[in-house]
């Protein structure tokens, strides 16, 4: 028998809360004129529970679900599918939850632990004629993109060294996706793969290095010459998880140290730069500039949110915010009094979180970038404060839209208005929670007049509950 979720958790109720239902709707009705030059579907992955966890619940451990939405001559429709990965299966087939976060084997079931199962509920890409669903410690899963019906493991021909991040990174002049995967000899492990494939699907590097410490590596950079991993003092343990502690904790003490890998050498030509204790989920963009330093922009927090001290007690007494900060490095020559220098800069003093970009303008110097103004790994109180803004990155303005207090905004995806459309020049989607009605809304907004707000909007009569990331894939299904 299926138990009820607990009530005690912030990540289990309200806007984070799950929902159990799969849904299938053609037509949803739209306020306001949905673009007719929109032909592609939002793909949108977040944790979802299927079952009540054993143990501690966090944020990050529930199963995948996608919620797809189709746009297509202005009308939209709408699916939602768990992502009915190993675990999933075997959980739906027994009627209960048989695993702990992070599949702590305190908590979890030795069957589960045998599956060493994704959970698949990160991010969904598209690459290589493949619909691919992640998290960071597992392959991909991949997915049928019309009806997400699941495909099973993606392991490019069993080339896949270690597990995939969340966040794989893809070169707009070549169609090649850069990943890595950290604990990559097992869990909590300090090394990381690195690997790449091309437009074809066909892997093209791997290799594999040794970092200061265990750590959960969320995100990296790449431009074009250069591959930079940061290991932040999010450390992992197996011996504090079996010992009933944190599995990852926060260690400022450690510091942060970041590792650049030349695209065109190997991980024996790494070069690590040293910086203060910081966290950074995601980055917004990165590229170098035209005398060769590293730019990287990102979404800083001065401590790991979510994550408690390795005793367990919490890092600070307010879930601390992230900010918009830009991180210049320059790796000239050894004997330069600029050599491995690190530059860091604030961009904005508001909380937010889930940076996003023009992609066509990945590893390049670019203009438009937007977020989600909230601190989003606070579950908080309602009401609250959030939003979106754009910022144009050469004039230093921004401008904002502020959602009603009740209301939650998610990820801001950019889609341009044609292939060769000038950088910005298109819309950004979002999927907007309803406090009010406890419903949700594909909100469709022009990309630099987000001040304006939604032009128009997709409504649903259920919930899409607080997810994570999601991407654009163009064309009919």
């Amino acid at each position: 028998m299926a138990k009820a979720f607990p009530t005690d958790n912030p990540f289990l109720r309200g806007y984070y809360g799950p929902v159990n239902t799969e849904a299938d709707a053609a037509h949803l009705h739209i306020t306001g004129e949905m673009p007719k030059d929109l032909l592609g579907t939002l793909y949108r992955n977040g944790p979802n529970p299927q079952f009540a966890p054993r143990g501690p619940y966090h944020w990050f451990g529930g199963d995948g679900m996608i919620h797809a939405f189709h746009l297509e001559n202005g009308n939209v429709s709408y699916k939602n599918r768990w992502v009915r990965t190993p675990k999933w299966e075997l959980e739906n087939r027994e009627g209960e939850g048989l695993s702990g976060t992070f599949g702590n084997p305190r908590f979890t079931d030795p069957r589960v632990m045998a599956l060493n199962s994704t959970t698949a509920n990160t991010n969904i890409v598209w690459h290589a004629g493949r619909l691919l669903a992640l998290e960071e410690a597992h392959a991909p899963f991949a997915l049928d993109p019309a009806t997400l019906a699941p495909k099973g493991y993606e392991t490019y021909g069993n080339k896949l060294n270690g597990p995939f991040t969340a966040h794989p990174k893809f070169d707009p002049e070549t169609g090649e996706m850069i990943f890595f995967g950290y604990s990559a000899k097992g869990r909590f492990s300090k090394e990381i793969s690195l690997q790449t494939v091309d437009r074809n699907g066909v892997v093209t590097r791997a290799e594999m290095f040794e970092g200061p410490f265990p750590s959960m590596v969320h995100d990296f950079a790449v431009t074009k010459d250069w591959i930079v991993l940061p290991i932040f003092p999010l450390t992992s343990s197996m011996e504090r998880a079996i010992g009933g502690k944190p599995p990852f904790a926060w260690e400022p003490d450690k510091g942060t140290h970041i590792a650049f890998i030349p695209r065109n050498g190997t991980v024996a030509d790494i070069k690590w730069v040293s910086a203060p204790a910081s966290y950074v989920f995601h980055p917004m963009n990165h590229y170098e500039t035209a005398d060769g330093r590293i730019v990287v922009d990102v979404m800083k927090y001065d401590v790991a949110p979510l994550f408690p001290l390795p005793d367990g007690t919490p890092s600070t007494k307010e879930v601390p915010p992230a900010r918009l900060f830009r991180w210049t490095f320059d790796l000239s020559g050894q004997n330069s009094s600029r050599a491995n220098t690190f530059k860091e800069e604030q961009l904005d003093d508001r909380a937010g979180e889930f940076p996003r970009f023009d992609e066509r303008f990945c590893m390049s110097d670019y203009r438009h970038g937007w977020i989600v103004a909230a601190n989003v790994a606070d579950p908080g109180s309602d009401p609250r404060t959030n939003g979106l803004v754009h910022y144009d990155l050469k004039s230093g303005k921004s401008a904002a839209w502020t959602a009603l207090p009740e209301d939650r905004v998610g990820e801001p995806v950019f889609v341009p208005r044609t292939e060769t459309a000038a950088e910005g020049d298109g819309w950004v989607l979002s999927v907007v929670y309803r406090g009010e009605t406890r419903t949700s809304d594909l909100a469709v907004f022009e990309a630099t007049d987000i001040a304006r707000g939604p032009i128009s909007l997709a409504h649903l009569s259920s919930r899409v509950p607080a997810g994570f990331h999601g991407n654009w894939r163009p064309g009919t299904l």
